[in-house]
């Protein structure tokens, strides 16, 4: 038997939402305007809340708010209270029938690896609805709107996840067999600067390790810069340029012809592609189901593979 807590030595949990806010947003204004309430209504939270604990939790500079030095004692405890009550309240609205499991993977990860793959899933779990959001920049895994991930991590995570590697984050170019004709016989990494090379802005510095990894000095900048790797690939496949990929992404084209690793000089970086989500997450039945299937995909193999797997 768990030993009683003693709720009577709890403030009010309204005033304590208020006074977060009022904290994190340094006006009464705002933090009103947040919950959506009046100032009069916000204020007397923190008057009601400053009565209770017998201490002032604010001090006014100007027109700011600036918390006292209990106050700021109590809101490191008042916020990890509220962030903890709101992860056990997402965790069990996770576990309702009917709701979709939310999957957050990269464009070209989704566009050129998962979706093609996702029609099996589905024929295993018919019961399951599954929401597929995609980005394009951002590489960290979004637990607040996201219960699976298929990112890539440079490390392994902390243990308060479950990470599985599926495949390296290997960088080889790219094109199609018409443009890497342009090169004659057995090319060398020197030759592939005299190909319009293509650039995502936000991994511009794959390049780089590339090159330097060939022992090439690579000062020029590509003509053609995108956003996303599925759109290098396609003007890869168009023949007006060399993509440089960094996972299975391009697998099915290199098979079928329609494009080929011009030079055979190729990097594994540190770290993995892989799927991800909180311990506690995986409890629920869905996310499990989705989480031992995409494990069961991982590159036969890979040295990613297995190494670095928290359970």
């Amino acid at each position: 038997m768990r030993n009683k807590i003693d709720l009577r030595k709890l403030p009010p949990l309204n005033a304590l939402k208020g006074f977060e806010a009022t904290t994190r947003r340094e006006s009464v204004r705002e933090a009103a305007e947040e919950l959506c309430l009046t100032h009069p209504a916000v204020s007397y939270q923190i008057q009601v809340l400053e009565q209770d604990l017998g201490v002032p939790l604010f001090s006014r500079t100007g027109r700011s708010l600036v918390p006292t030095a209990e106050g700021r004692l109590l809101y490191k405890h008042v916020r990890t209270a509220l962030e903890m009550l709101i992860e056990g309240a997402e965790t069990v609205r996770r576990t309702r029938a009917g709701t979709p499991l939310r999957v957050q993977t990269y464009v070209t990860a989704s566009i050129r690896w998962l979706a093609r793959k996702l029609p099996d899933f589905v024929a295993r779990h018919p019961d399951v609805r599954l929401q597929l959001s995609t980005c394009a920049f951002e590489w960290d895994f979004d637990e607040s709107s996201a219960d699976v991930g298929l990112v890539y991590c440079p490390e392994v995570p902390g243990p308060e996840y479950r990470w599985v590697p599926l495949f390296e984050y290997t960088l080889k170019p790219v094109c199609s067999p018409a443009l890497a004709a342009r090169l004659g016989p057995a090319p060398t990494a020197a030759q592939l600067l005299e190909l319009p090379l293509v650039e995502i802005y936000s991994e511009q510095h794959n390049w780089d390790i590339w090159f330097e990894t060939a022992q090439l000095q690579y000062s020029m900048r590509p003509a053609i810069v995108v956003d996303t790797l599925a759109v290098a690939l396609e003007i890869a496949l168009e023949g007006r340029g060399v993509a440089l990929v960094n996972g299975p992404y391009a697998e099915d084209d290199l098979a079928a012809g329609r494009l080929v690793q011009p030079v055979q000089h190729q990097v594994t970086c540190p770290g993995a592609w892989g799927v991800i989500c909180r311990q506690d997450a995986y409890a629920v039945e869905r996310v499990k189901a989705f989480m031992d299937w995409l494990g069961g995909l991982a590159t036969p193999g890979s040295s990613v593979v297995g190494s670095s797997a928290q359970v």
